[in-house]
């Protein structure tokens, strides 16, 4: 039976993937606005809570590499359950950190189930629900997991207010995961409700379904692959770090400023949440753009977007209205992030080769993490040495860069989409 010809229904596949991927979401999307909080609450500086801030993505980069070997040889499902239990036990571990180091040890933990856990969901799609259903299952699970991303920072902002404890934070994010193992425990078999994958491949008397199979494509011989792809990722690719770097920016500047100008805890979970409800109500409309004029009208106004919040908000650190500034700038770099939703993944798709893509989009998604972890590095080297105003300027400058090389090579090596009639 072919994949196409398999039953397939939305609300199984919401159960499965949609469900999880919300639940684990909510926590991560909790937790995240808090943490540089939580990094200050325990002694540290302005520029290592940034530090800790980016260990979320520099483990979602180094958990990129094993990821795939994890999905083929304990199955997609397995390593959905199994990444959330190792993200409770990150999360544990920032509950009990007696000092700022420990809570970076921990918070590294959870970028590692993360990059684990986004893996095995993909292969689960791959492995279960029909190709000519995939593109509408895919968005929506990008949608899934931007609406967490906001429902989360509202909880949390809740939560504190109720308990005037930034700590309490973090229990929603083991509630969170304890739930999506529950979910994924809880379910049948997938073959029993989608019917049987089709075997892809069989690796040392293992039959590897085709989501395990392209998991393991992704992230074997990565480097390899990066190499054989020198050309486009040195171009295409620097684009599309800079995109990772600047969105990923967002996400550590965003709180840390808050920290910095004296925002309660409460509120920054507000602000961002509500900033987050922006971002997701127009992943749909990112679609249609790309899809109706071409990725480029997408891509640009987004990274100009982002551009501009940053260096307007470089200006505004000092100023007496400084947190009406920061509201403003927080709601306009969502509107600019939120018309540039999926296009990694897009550019990625139209630029893999056909016959083989799993590992040029395992060094494409390599590409965009490299850049989503230099990042809030970066920012927490000039908060150091300079300020955060500062580093706010120079996120903003390579925003610009990033712009341009995507103006340029994106005519090149993506052909124009036309307009529907």
């Amino acid at each position: 039976m072919t994949s196409d010809e398999r039953p397939f229904s939305f609300r199984a596949v919401a159960l499965a993937a949609f469900l999880p991927t919300l639940l684990f979401s909510i926590g991560e999307g909790a937790i995240i606005p808090i943490i540089p909080i939580a990094a200050g609450n325990l002694g540290a500086s302005l520029a290592i809570a940034g530090l800790i801030s980016s260990m979320v993505m520099l483990g979602e980069l180094i958990g990129d590499i094993p990821s795939g070997w994890v999905v083929s040889r304990i199955g997609e499902r397995t390593s959905m359950i199994y990444a959330a239990i190792v993200a409770i036990g990150g999360v544990v571990v920032c509950l009990l950190a007696p000092n700022y180091w420990v809570l970076m040890g921990g918070i590294f933990l959870v970028g590692l189930a993360t990059a684990v856990f986004a893996l095995a969901r993909h292969a689960f799609m791959t492995s279960y629900v029909p190709a000519r259903y995939r593109a509408r299952a895919l968005s929506t699970l990008g949608g899934i997991f931007r609406a967490g991303w906001f429902i989360g920072p509202l909880i949390a902002s809740a939560v504190i207010a109720v308990t005037g404890s930034t700590q309490s934070v973090f229990w929603i994010f083991i509630v969170s995961c304890l739930g999506s193992v529950i979910v994924l425990i809880a379910l049948p078999d997938p073959e029993k409700m989608f019917g049987p994958s089709t075997v892809a491949a069989v690796e040392k008397g293992q039959s590897l379904s085709a989501g395990e199979e392209e998991a393991e494509e992704r992230t074997r011989g990565l480097f390899r692959t990066i190499w054989s792809f020198k050309g486009v990722l040195a171009r295409m690719g620097t684009g599309v770090a800079l995109i990772g770097a600047i969105r990923s920016a967002r996400t550590v500047m965003l709180p840390l400023w808050a920290v910095s100008i004296g925002i309660s805890e409460s509120n920054t979970a507000l602000i961002i949440g509500i900033a987050g409800a922006i971002d997701f109500g127009l992943f749909y409309a990112s679609g249609q753009i790309m899809d109706r004029w071409g990725r480029m009208w997408s891509a640009l106004p987004s990274m100009l977007g982002l551009s501009a919040g940053f260096l307007v908000l470089a200006f505004t650190h000092d100023l007496p209205s400084n947190i009406a500034w920061y509201i403003g700038v927080s709601m306009f770099l969502s509107v600019a992030n939120g018309i540039g939703s999926g296009i990694i993944m897009t550019l990625g798709a139209d630029l893999a080769p056909k016959d083989q893509p799993a590992p040029f989009l395992g060094a494409w998604r390599f590409a965009g993490d490299a850049g989503q972890a230099a990042a809030p590095l970066l920012v927490s080297l000039l908060t150091a040495l300079v300020s955060i105003a500062f580093a706010s300027g120079v996120v903003g400058i390579f925003g610009l860069v990033g712009a341009g090389m995507l103006a340029r090579y994106i005519p090149r090596y993506v052909p124009k989409r036309p307009r529907p009639a």
